[in-house]
């Protein structure tokens, strides 16, 4: 019989499948409860702060474990009932069981978290300030990417479950926008009618793998993405008229061909189908075209919150040279672009820079200019033509920023550095690096998902005056 896993911890035993007591101290990262048995840390899904439950250990590891809730013997008075129906299967969320105006307060916690693991930051001296949250917190994303797989011969369409590969589907997703869920639902019904097959990973048969749409919340105007296994869609004519017939919304449908055995969703390969390549959309008076591959923050409401926070931060009297590193189609950019004297930014994605330079012009900005490459490139290559920025602003994937382009700032020693993140622990890392040559102003979180983990954070760095 296999021997049951232990783990120790000044000699203290814990098995998998044990039952304990155990008081909940903080959220996780993940949204999940963290308590202690025993100086042993304990990750249980489901659990709020300050909630006293009995936990079964599912997994047990040298440094830390894992368990579910077995009973709540002290509920927290932040617990809700949560309003969707399969938020426990899906997954997608983690905190429609917690309070809004508690998962606010929650999140900053989280970033404190991050900056006392991550840092030698004294917390107590830095200013931190409160989430900035939702007044209506539903329905707020614009973009969704639904797997497509079969459930008793129909087409479904949704979420792979929490750590399983069970697809559950869903109909009317509470935290996007109702157009795309309405679109979605369609084009499931229409590739059905024209037995359009959907791909099996395990088999490596079947044609549409996920189906993508995006609204813009201004403009009204929906984009569908079908994201192909091969390039060749039977009745693909059919299908693209039926779509054009029952959702007048849809303005632009575009294909994308991803045959690899991948997690990513994207391929290389995008061929446009019908309609416009783009979409517009509005955030407060600026105006973007979004292609189907186009980064593109997937909460507007908030985003233009975000955005100001940044340009508060930026403090741009006129005369500043800034750039805008991992720009995407140069929402950041445009929205400082007026306050600055020339404003450049990057992209590796070429389309995006595209996008970026169209948008730029759409709004006569003729200081701005975007380039395809990385920073760690075009930063040197700037300065050393004589041209170095004052204020350098970032808003890097979930894995932080390229330790090259921290070296680049670093180096190019803007006045100001303004620091937007989606990952508490890959910020304080890197706020940690630069903290010899720049001081933390403050630390702004931003509910850009609620119902979720999540939380981004607008930081502002000055650059410290050498003696």
């Amino acid at each position: 019989m296999e021997q049951k896993k232990k783990t120790q911890t000044s000699g203290v035993k814990l098995t998998e499948g044990q039952t304990f007591p155990l008081t909940i101290k903080r959220l996780g990262i993940n949204g999940e409860g963290v308590g202690y048995f025993k100086k042993q840390v304990v990750f249980v899904k489901g659990a709020l702060p300050g909630e006293e439950v009995v936990v079964e250990a599912t997994k047990v590891e040298p440094r830390f474990s894992e368990g579910k809730i077995k009973k709540i013997r002290k509920q927290s008075p932040f617990r809700v009932k949560a309003p969707c129906p399969i938020y426990e299967q899906c997954g997608g969320c983690q905190l429609q069981h917690l309070a809004y105006e508690q998962q606010l307060k929650e999140k900053r916690d989280i970033v404190i978290q991050s900056l006392e693991r991550h840092t030698k930051f004294n917390i107590n001296k830095l200013d931190i300030r409160e989430t900035i949250g939702m007044e209506d917190p539903w329905n707020y994303r614009n973009k969704s990417q639904f797997q497509v797989g079969l459930q008793n011969s129909k087409i479904i369409a949704g979420l792979y479950g929490l750590n399983s590969h069970r697809l559950i589907p869903i109909e009317n997703c509470m935290v996007q926008h109702p157009a795309t869920n309405k679109v979605t639902e369609e084009v499931k019904k229409i590739l059905q009618k024209f037995n359009i097959s959907v791909y099996d990973e395990r088999k490596r048969k079947g044609i549409v793998r996920t189906i993508v749409t995006r609204v813009g919340f201004e403009s009204g105007e929906v984009q569908v993405v079908l994201i192909t296994a091969r390039k060749e869609i039977p009745n693909k004519d059919l299908v693209i008229e039926e779509i054009k017939k029952r959702l007048p919304e849809v303005k632009s449908i575009v294909q994308n061909v991803n045959g690899n055995k991948t997690s990513l969703i994207f391929g290389e390969e995008t061929i446009h189908l019908e309609g416009e390549e783009v979409i517009q959309e509005t955030l407060g008076d600026v105006s973007f075209e979004l292609s189907a591959r186009a980064f593109f923050q997937l909460n507007p409401l908030q985003t233009v919150k975000l955005y100001d926070e940044v340009k508060k931060a930026a403090a741009l009297t006129g005369k500043e040279k800034v750039v805008d590193a991992y720009c995407g189609v140069g929402t950041i950019g445009l929205w400082l672009a007026k306050g600055a004297s020339e404003l450049r930014g990057m992209d590796t994605i070429k389309e995006a820079i595209e996008d970026a330079n169209k948008n730029a012009q759409k709004h006569g900005l003729k200081n701005a200019k975007y380039v395809t490459g990385t920073a760690e490139h075009w930063l040197p290559k700037w300065i050393k033509e004589g041209w170095r920025p004052d204020v350098i602003v970032v808003d890097p994937p979930r894995t932080g920023c390229d330790r090259n382009l921290l070296d680049a700032v670093r180096k190019a020693k803007p006045k100001k550095f303004v620091y937007v993140s989606c990952n508490p622990s890959t910020l304080a890392k890197d706020l940690e690096y630069l903290s010899k040559e720049f001081k933390v102003e403050y630390v702004q979180p931003v509910d850009m998902f609620p119902h979720t983990a999540h939380v981004e954070v607008v930081t502002s760095l000055e650059l410290k005056i050498s003696k």
